[in-house]
């Protein structure tokens, strides 16, 4: 494990926290070589006990070395259906019991006032995250938000502002001292055609975690029928099957002094799915080791 081996990058993947036995999912998988989980809640918590949820994980990662990475929940915390609300609860939830996992990250999405402009989303987000950052920070914890459009732009959507430069421009103008970062993948800027190795180059001081999630795109598509047709011209892929060179995009991270995890997101793969997935996720895995730099090797003294 990195802690013991060296590695200052640990490769882990996501795991779903209202599932039906978390801790034996983690049981089970764990021989395979993941280094760290993260936690995954999708709108709300539900009746699940995190005190007893994170003893159960705790007792099944054992002595193994691999840690806990991030709690996450996935919805809008800033609109105001009574599911909003509870994903705002859900953030101060998870906030308040991150130590319980050993995890000082919390992420999401950030939510946004649906079917507005984005820019008009900026008031409340301020508003909602300038009070979770304040109680992040007075807990030692990061808020850390996904880099996903969930099918909005600019001009409309359901769930998430953070998905592009200029949206985290005008975040960190809204928030310019808070306590909080990316949660960065490459597979959502290379579905809106931005290269990941030059963003990197601007933001990659700006990320705090790191999920393994790629993308292939179809150019003969995009050169025949555009992006806005009926014709499909991105998939989001597991690391190694593919556009991106993870090589370069760690050897980014690490110049940029980046040392959390890298959790694979699963269950997107259009091939390495059903009976596959777990096949595309430890071939993912080892593929992402193999990119951090293989096994670490001691200098002399």
């Amino acid at each position: 494990m990195p802690g013991k081996m060296g590695h200052e990058i640990r490769i882990g993947t996501l795991v779903d926290g209202k599932g039906k036995d978390p801790a034996n999912y983690i049981r089970q998988i764990l021989p395979h070589g993941f280094e760290s989980f993260s936690l995954t809640f999708w709108q709300t918590l539900g009746d699940v006990d995190l005190k007893a949820l994170a003893g159960s994980v705790r007792e099944a990662l054992g002595d193994s070395g691999a840690v806990i990475s991030s709690v996450a929940i996935f919805g809008n915390p800033l609109d105001s259906s009574p599911i909003d609300q509870e994903t705002w609860r859900g953030w101060e939830t998870l906030i308040d019991h991150a130590h319980l996992f050993g995890a000082d990250i919390v992420s999401g999405f950030t939510g946004r006032i649906r079917n507005k402009p984005l820019p008009e989303s900026l008031p409340r987000f301020k508003q909602v995250f300038g009070e979770l950052c304040h109680r992040a920070a007075d807990r030692g914890v990061q808020i850390a938000f996904e880099n996903c459009p969930m099918g909005g732009d600019w001009n409309t959507g359901d769930w998430n502002i953070a998905h592009n430069p200029a949206a985290w421009t005008l975040m960190w103008d809204a928030l310019p001292d808070a306590t909080w970062g990316l949660e960065w993948e490459p597979c959502h800027q290379m579905c809106q055609l931005i290269d990941p190795i030059a963003q990197l180059h601007e933001w990659a001081p700006r990320i705090i975690h790191v999920h393994g999630k790629d993308a292939s795109i179809l150019w003969d598509i995009v050169k025949l029928h555009g992006i806005a047709s009926s014709h499909p011209f991105v998939f989001h892929r597991t690391p190694g099957f593919g556009d991106s060179d993870w090589t370069d995009i760690i050897s980014e991270l690490r110049m940029a002094k980046y040392t959390g995890t890298i959790d694979i997101e699963g269950w997107h793969d259009p091939v390495y799915r059903d009976r596959l997935e777990m096949t595309g996720q430890v071939y993912g895995l080892n593929y992402l080791k193999r990119c951090r730099g293989g096994a670490f090797v001691e200098n002399p003294a």
